[in-house]
């Protein structure tokens, strides 16, 4: 089995990028393809999250592997095990650090979502053959616009999707993100069917990866598949649009097509070109992901723990303090940026103690 440095920048890629679209100075001043799309659409911040499941799911059949996909009773508790581990781990952030009471407890995250669609994909997985896998990949798919289009009128609004309505009715609404002026939760349980399959194509690229003897080969296959996945996802969208927050079908195959170029890109640059150096940043941030996504968010939700006087006058969180700082030196956009690149570097620092000291934060 070959081994692809340009798989580990990839991972670093997405970490790297996770990390700059999270931290900005302020919220009020980002570059728009540093925010996701409004509703509809996407932007390069669109694509950290695929990228993450995408990922995920080329490191598991690398990790499966060494267990020859066998399915049984002590794979299943270590599935079961991690995912509760990563879903509470998403819990336990939603808390962090102003916790008041369980009724106004958001319950899905990104690490909720992760350690649930990770539960479901690694069973499947080792149940199913290629061919099984790639099967339920279009009926998941196909369903899930079926189902969401079952509502009629409205089936893509914020306020009528179904996305909306099955967590209104399993969760409540004190359970659910309020980020966009009403009940709505981007992480939804619905629309995490159709992540799956985000996964299920980073499984299969692994297992092309892992199978071929050439690596020309591997990246002429990754480019046209991204080609047929970019072109079938847009042709998709005519009927059911392109959107992060309802992880429509559409947007699993858009998302998934510029993934497989990017990697191709790396496989070319890196392990055809051999140009390793260069991504050794990028393969450092790589190393411990869940790690560093979990301490980036308790670092920066720290600040808001800490009251300064701001130059402008009054009190206020540490990270607006720092902001209005380096706003007397750069334009409050600009500021914002170099504020979230600031945060990139010193967690590639921690990053870069963990890889020199060989540590690999593992659940």
């Amino acid at each position: 089995m070959q081994r692809y440095l340009a798989l580990d920048a990839f991972r670093g890629l997405t970490i790297a990028l996770m990390i700059l679209v999270i931290t900005p100075g302020s919220w009020s001043h980002v570059y728009p393809p540093l925010l996701h799309a409004e509703w509809h659409g996407w932007t390069p911040t669109d694509l950290v999250f695929p990228f993450f499941m995408f990922i995920i799911g080329v490191a598991m059949y690398f990790s499966f592997s060494k267990q020859n996909f066998q399915l049984n009773t002590v794979s299943i508790i270590k599935i079961l095990r991690r995912s509760l581990i990563i879903f509470l781990l998403g819990l336990a952030l939603n808390a962090f650090p102003t916790y008041e009471s369980f009724d106004s407890l958001r319950i899905m995250s990104v690490l909720g979502r992760i350690g649930l669609a990770y539960a479901l994909a690694a069973i499947l997985v080792l149940l199913l053959k290629p061919t099984g896998i790639r099967i339920l990949s279009i009926i998941l798919l196909v369903a899930y616009w079926l189902i969401l289009q079952s509502v009629g009128d409205g089936a893509y609004t914020l306020e009528t999707n179904l996305v909306r309505q099955v967590d209104l009715m399993l969760l409540g609404e004190g359970h659910m993100w309020q980020g966009k002026g009403i009940p709505f939760d981007p992480e939804g349980i619905l629309s995490t069917l159709p992540s799956l399959v985000s996964i299920f194509i980073g499984f299969e690229v692994g297992r092309l990866v892992a199978t071929s003897s050439e690596k020309s080969q591997v990246v002429k296959y990754l480019l046209i598949w991204g080609v047929a996945a970019f072109a079938l996802g847009y042709l998709w969208s005519i009927v059911m649009p392109i959107n992060k927050y309802l992880w429509t079908s559409s947007y699993v195959l858009v998302t998934s097509a510029v993934a497989l170029w990017v990697l191709a890109l790396f496989i070319w640059f890196v392990d055809i070109q051999g140009y390793h150096a260069s991504v050794r940043p990028l393969v450092v941030y790589g190393m411990n992901p869940l790690f560093i996504y979990v301490f980036a968010a308790v670092w920066t939700d720290c600040y808001r723990l800490v009251d300064m006087s701001l130059p402008s006058g009054g009190t206020g969180m540490l990270r607006e303090w720092l902001f209005q700082h380096m706003s007397h030196i750069f334009t409050p956009i600009n500021a914002s940026l170099v504020y979230a690149l600031i945060h990139v570097f010193i967690f590639w620092l921690v990053c870069l103690f963990l890889y020199r000291k060989n540590i690999v934060i593992k659940i």
